[in-house]
């Protein structure tokens, strides 16, 4: 490109020069301590004196020019051309540049107003990029331009906005296939669209009518645009097509036939109906309907007979038949005499009709001339009176017999023997009324006191039904009693066991040598801590130079800056993730657990500096949707808040800096910590790291998959390859992030497209859910479900289906599986599992990008406040660390601060080339920076 339209317009004051020479000078060194050679940085990253404007800012104090509109993305359709638009203020001059060459002058159009309110230049700028300019570029990037603005005090950039050729293929790289599925079966539909810039909105049609899940809340459509019915209707048996368009042009897949068929089911039995013969043999039935449903779209139809038969037999009824009538009786007093028959001639039987008529027959023997006579009432009484004095008779006996036994035994002596006193450990006692005064006064004997129990301890107890002996004071408990117990093992119960009241009796000696035992187990426990899983826990040795101590593939370090051990002093440190469940805060059911539980160490030292402890997190959007805590385990394992983020003061122990995945806490208190979040609304989610394993070899006809959903940290992946790797499990595909949403909703595991004819799943329900609770509050880590399919044929060899893992109503990832049964080599990067191959300890200088000299340099010339802002203050807003600035000026070098954080956000590969980039925008005026270069 030719600047001399550029430079023609564009010169410096010499004061201008002399500063820009300054900061350019400090930045190249910066950039050669960095890679240990001369390197000469392409002459378009730099403002030469040819190519700045000549109307650069001059003396007078005014902020950094700051962006009102930034250039947009865009997109070139066929040969229109694209307009690229910014605006700034307050701004001298601005400009664009692409890729790293300024745009001729005259390609710019300018405009420049005074702003009403604030009576700053408002300046904006627009340029043309055609699509031959595009097509010209060779290199790895895209077509770029970035709009620079000038002021007083210094340069501002804006984002870079690509320019690309919109185009859309033609072919889809995955059309969706029909199927034919069972009524209220899950129905997944996949749709990868062709590859395009910009990327194709997908869209799916039901009958060439457009699927809305708004409206219909049975589809769902994922955010890789596959197309999930959650369970099929009638309704949904239709053509389905995948439409894939963008700016450039409109792309459909092959239709897609969906039919949902309904198996036949039968109804329930009828009654079974009367037998069909009524006297003798025969059978009787009950019949059914496959109506409940009926078979459709080629459904199954009942399964079995509609009619069921049974054999009966019927038996004959038979009437009753009187038998002939018995000669009359003699005639009785009555002066009647009688006669009877029966009815059984034949009996009545199976139903039959009783005879009809009378049993028994009178009449009258004496032609009515005989007269009857009652008993006397006289009599009556008689007998009444005799059995009632028979009755008190037998009453006066019994008191008197009852009287007399009691005058007889009132003489007599009493003896009392209870066993209870056994237990207590006495022998038994004999007390006689004649003798009760002097034993009162006898003492005890205590020969067998001391007594040995072989038995269950609760024999110690005895029945609630016997005397308690212990309440007499010739029975009180002795001094210095000294009791075996023994349980029913043989083994002495430990005196802990036998209560307080025992344990406060011991000597002081026993006492001692208790707590003694107390701190050696303490000893041991420390001793074990070094010999901690060495994937888990990362120790070193540091002094003032300081140093990083890196846990792992786990995403969690400790930065030690240089002079965060005082001077003359070494420190064993160390750091460690816990992996325990029961480790991990208590949370409520509104909050979750957003890091690992992670330590470091040794807890109590002095540091004169903060270091620095980064965690992986799993919150997603951390800025706008969480409530976040910190919090730290005291030692006697109860968990307080130490911060909450965003709500830092001056009272507060740490500083926490939240980036999209790791947390970097700021604190020169050692400890144990852990994040705890509460979403603000239902946009709050927390990413989930989704993996799917196997067998490495099946040699039964089940064959199991097991589905893992766990935060999204390093280390609980890593953990669960170790767990699976020992329980002989194979990655069976890539692990997936799912952002999991405070919606209550629970996330629902299915499995699709398993091929029939070979496998079978044994999976009774249509799919499995992990409830919301679980996966939000709960304490289990590693949550998972397996799935088992069954093999029909020892032949089989191959699997292959499709496994989808989704939030009900929310987003969802879908598993490809296609495995062998026999033992292969895992194609799948596992190497998160082999600590060996990673540094755990970086000590002194080389533990840090930012070479000491340039990094003291630095502090010196940024420390000190400067009027126009362009101090640490403009650094740490530059590198976005400007959240709460108090936390920095409190401390000795608010710069050296900022950089170790820097170092710990970008650890291990922080591209020194971007922080000079920094430098450079802040365009700073310091006289002292020459001569600091020419000292270097």
């Amino acid at each position: 490109m030719d600047k001399s339209g550029l430079r023609s317009g564009v010169a410096l004051e010499g004061s201008s020069l002399m500063r820009m020479c300054a900061t350019s000078g400090i930045l190249a060194l910066l950039v050669l301590a960095h890679a240990g050679v001369a390197q000469v940085r392409d002459e378009d990253d730099f403002l030469s004196l040819s190519e700045l404007p000549e109307t650069f800012p001059s003396d007078p104090p005014e902020p950094l020019p700051h962006f009102l509109f930034e250039p947009d993305e865009g997109y070139i359709v066929k040969n229109k051309p694209v307009n690229l638009y910014c605006k700034a203020t307050p701004a001298t001059q601005i400009y664009f540049k692409c890729n790293s060459e300024w745009v001729h002058q005259k390609d710019h159009t300018v405009e420049e107003r005074v702003d009403e309110n604030s009576g700053l230049v408002v300046r904006e700028a627009s340029i043309e990029i055609t699509r031959q300019q595009v097509e010209e570029l060779f290199g790895p990037e895209d077509y770029w331009c970035q709009c620079v603005a000038w002021s007083s005090a210094g340069t501002t950039k804006s984002r870079k906005a690509h320019v690309r050729i919109a185009y859309l293929k033609k072919s889809f790289e995955q059309e969706p296939l029909g199927k034919e599925v069972s009524l209220e079966q899950e129905v997944l539909l996949q749709c990868r669209p062709p590859e395009g810039i910009p990327a194709a909105e997908v869209e799916w049609l039901k009958n060439e009518e457009i699927i809305d899940p708004a409206e219909d809340r049975n589809f769902y459509i994922t955010i890789d645009h596959n197309l999930i019915i959650k369970q099929a209707r009638l309704s949904d048996t239709a053509n389905y097509t995948c439409v894939a368009k963008n700016i450039v042009a409109k792309r459909r897949s092959t239709t897609a036939t969906v039919i949902v068929y309904v198996n036949g089911g039968w109804s329930t039995w009828t009654e079974w109906s009367p037998c069909n013969s009524r006297c003798g043999r025969g059978f009787q039935k009950r019949t059914r309907s496959c109506t409940n449903p009926a078979p459709l779209n080629g459904g199954l139809p009942c399964d079995g007979q509609a009619i069921q038969k049974l054999p009966c037999t019927t038996l004959c009824t038979v009437d009753g038949v009187w038998t002939d009538w018995s000669k009359w009786s003699a005639c009785g007093t009555e002066c009647t005499q009688y006669r009877r028959r029966e009815c059984s001639n034949p009996a009545p039987k199976n139903g039959g009709k009783d005879c009809e008529g009378l049993v028994l027959q009178s009449q009258n023997c004496t032609d009515g001339l005989c007269m009857q006579t009652a008993p006397s009432s006289d009599d009556v009484a008689l007998y009444v009176g005799i059995v009632i004095a028979v009755i008190m008779c037998l009453f006066i006996s019994a008191i008197v017999a009852l009287f007399v036994y009691r005058k007889t035994h009132r003489d007599f002596d009493s003896d009392i023997i209870d066993t209870s006193a056994l237990n207590g450990g006495f022998q038994s006692v004999n007390i006689k009324t004649a003798r009760s005064a002097d034993l009162l006064t006898a003492p005890p004997d205590l020969t067998n006191a001391a007594a040995m129990y072989r038995g269950p301890v609760y024999a110690l107890h005895d029945v609630s039904d016997k005397i308690p002996m212990t309440s007499s004071p010739l029975l009180d408990p002795l001094p210095n009693l000294k009791i075996k117990v023994y349980n029913s093992s043989g083994l002495v119960t430990p005196p802990d066991d036998l209560g307080g009241d025992f344990s406060s009796k011991l000597s002081p000696k026993v006492t001692q040598s208790l707590l003694d035992n107390s701190d050696s187990l303490n000893l041991r426990s420390q001793s074990l801590a070094r010999t901690r899983d060495p994937s888990c826990t990362a120790h070193g040795s540091f002094n003032s130079q300081g140093g990083h101590l890196i846990v792992p593939n786990s995403g969690v370090s400790l930065l030690v800056p240089a002079g965060a051990v005082p001077q003359g002093r070494v420190y064993e440190m160390h750091v460690t993730v816990h992996r325990k469940d029961n480790l991990r805060p208590p949370v409520e059911d509104i909050q979750t657990v957003l890091s690992p539980v992670v330590s470091c160490g040794p807890p109590g030292v002095l540091l004169t500096r903060p270091v620095i402890l980064t965690i992986h997190h799993c919150a997603d959007n951390v800025h706008e949707d969480w409530l976040i805590q910190l919090k730290n385990q005291l030692p006697m394992g109860e968990w307080e808040d130490v911060v909450v983020v965003g709500e830092e003061n001056f009272t507060t122990p740490c500083y926490v800096q939240m980036d999209s995945e790791a947390c970097h806490i700021l604190t020169e208190t050692l400890g144990t910590y852990c994040l705890v979040g509460q979403s603000i609304g239902k946009a709050a989610g927390k990413r989930l790291k989704l993996a799917i394993f196997g067998p490495v070899s099946c040699t039964t006809l089940d064959y199991h998959i097991r589905i893992y959903c766990l935060d999204d940290t390093q280390d609980a992946l890593k953990e669960v390859l170790q767990m699976e790797t020992q329980m002989g499990g194979k990655l069976l595909d890539e692990p997936k992030t799912l952002n999991f949403k405070d919606s209550t909703h629970n996330l629902r595991l299915s499995i699709h497209d398993v091929p029939h004819t070979h496998w079978k799943s044994k999976l009774i329900a249509k799919y499995q859910e992990i409830p919301f609770y679980q996966v939000w509050s709960g304490c289990q880590r590693t949550l998972h479900c397996t799935f088992t399919l069954e093999r029909l044929s020892a032949a089989t060899t191959e699997i292959s289906c499709k496994l989808c893992v989704r939030q009900v109503e929310g987003e969802g990832q879908i598993f490809q599986i296609s495995s062998t049964l026999e033992e292969e080599v895992q194609c799948i990067d596992t190497s998160l599992m082999d600590p060996a191959s990673n540094i755990t300890t970086l000590m002194g200088p080389n533990a840090f990008r930012i070479p000491l000299s340039i990094r003291h340099k630095l502090c010196g010339s940024l420390d000190a406040p400067q009027t126009r802002g362009n101090d640490w203050r403009m650094l740490a807003h530059k590198l976005n660390l400007d959240r709460y600035l108090n936390y920095f000026a409190t401390k000795s070098s608010p710069t050296g601060v900022i950089l170790d954080l820097w170092e710990a956000q970008h650890f291990p590969d922080g591209d020194l080339n971007e922080l000079a980039a920094v430098l450079e925008e802040m365009g700073r005026h310091d006289s002292n920076l020459p001569s600091m270069t020419s000292e270097h």
